[in-house]
């Protein structure tokens, strides 16, 4: 992923990958993996203030808008799926400008079939994460 690729772009390459599992087990193993790489978010936004509603698992978030006109994301968990999947969302919009966060329609979710294979609470807790995501992009735009 490079810094200046689109949310289009950085959807395709997820799809790409996904792609090259068989099965959902080997899905879920990547999904995993990416949550195992994504950067740990700093102890002081482990907070109520920072936590997503909606979610089973404990999920923080936090965003802030860059000197290029980007916003900028850190986000962690506690569950392992849940981790990956906010790996993948981060990996997406982040350091994206505001206006394209909000209007982004992220079709690639359902390309890879994560909609499909997840439970209902981890459903409703991704799309809580997208929610959170696109209502501090908006904040940042105004």
């Amino acid at each position: 992923m490079t810094i200046t690729s689109t949310i289009a772009e950085r959807s395709a390459e997820i799809v790409e990958e996904f792609a090259l599992f068989d099965d959902w087990f080997g899905r879920y193993e990547h999904l995993i993996e990416q949550g195992r790489d994504l950067p740990e978010i700093e102890d002081e936004y482990k907070t109520e203030d920072y936590r997503i509603r909606g979610c089973q698992s404990q999920v923080w978030m936090r965003a802030e808008d860059s000197a290029d006109g980007t916003v900028h994301y850190k986000a962690d968990s506690d569950a392992l799926i849940t981790r990956g999947l906010v790996a993948l969302m981060i990996r997406v919009l982040d350091q994206q400008p505001a206006d394209a966060i909000v209007s982004a329609e992220l079709d690639f979710l359902d390309d890879i079939g994560m909609n499909e294979h997840l439970s209902s609470t981890r459903k409703n807790g991704l799309h809580a994460m997208i929610k959170q995501m696109k209502r501090y992009a908006l904040a940042l735009t105004n």
